[in-house]
């Protein structure tokens, strides 16, 4: 169905291969295209829990393609500013996908590839992962990747590597916040699937209502406002069937409806 991706289903988690290993899962504008109509397809499947990002051959994602990055640099300001937004626009659909989203890295991850890293809920990385925000040495700069990486590491760490464009070993990757587990070589995909069981245990539409809360809550003052909004987030839940189904089963000691 998609040119640059392959897509394999395993019970409830769905995993998206991007698939240009001979340019190393580089992004143009088609895998742009097939990324984000993937997103909106796994996002509206109800058997689909969890999605897993990766890519196929020896690295997650080397970042744009040097053809499409060549075109870009022949084009016009409107081009450019068409291109951006269909990057946008991806990143933000698989950022606000209803379901938990977890990277899969492995190789390398640079530029854009550490977008897609940062993009999803959480992050799995080899201990051969390297990640970069490169775009500097080219002369231009992470702008559409900013919003997520921000939100994984921070202006402080960010300020650093938008600037110095260095590269980021699996290590230091985990310490700053850009992933959530670092594994040994042979052991990424016991990594992510070790992520996924928990996952699956959680009601769907509470995770969704979770990521929501997370969006409404950053940044904001614990102030009045704040606190009713919480206060009527959590009683609205609470009278959704799914919370009456999983009190139940903790109470009956039986596994909740989406467990079944």
């Amino acid at each position: 169905m998609f040119e640059t991706l392959q897509i394999e289903h395993a019970g409830p988690v769905a995993t998206v291969w991007m698939n240009r290993p001979k340019v190393f899962n580089a992004f143009n504008e088609q895998l742009i295209a097939d990324l984000h109509q993937a997103c909106l397809q796994l996002d509206a499947d109800p058997r689909v829990r969890v999605v897993v990002l990766g890519g196929r051959g020896k690295h997650f994602s080397a970042g744009a393609d040097l053809n499409w990055m060549r075109r870009a640099a022949k084009g016009s300001e409107a081009d450019n500013l068409a291109d951006a937004r269909r990057f946008a626009h991806m990143l933000q659909r698989l950022a606000g996908m209803s379901k938990p989203t977890i990277a899969r890295v492995h190789g390398a991850a640079l530029g854009g590839g550490t977008g897609l890293a940062v993009a999803c809920d959480m992050a799995v990385a080899s201990s051969d992962a390297s990640f970069a925000t490169s775009e500097v040495k080219f002369g231009i700069i992470p702008a559409v990747i900013s919003p997520y990486v921000l939100r994984a590491i921070g202006p402080r760490h960010a300020l650093r590597y938008f600037q110095s464009a260095e590269k980021i070993s699996a290590e230091r990757a985990l310490m700053i916040g850009l992933v959530n587990e670092v594994t040994a070589v042979e052991a990424l995909d016991a990594g992510v699937a070790a992520l996924v069981e928990p996952l699956l245990a959680g009601g769907p539409l509470a995770q969704k209502a979770a990521k929501d809360l997370i969006e409404a809550v950053k940044g904001r003052p614990i102030d009045a406002a704040t606190l009713e909004d919480t206060a009527r987030r959590i009683a609205t839940q609470r009278s959704t069937p799914e919370a009456r189904d999983g009190i139940g089963a903790f109470l009956d000691k039986r596994p909740p409806a989406w467990q079944a």
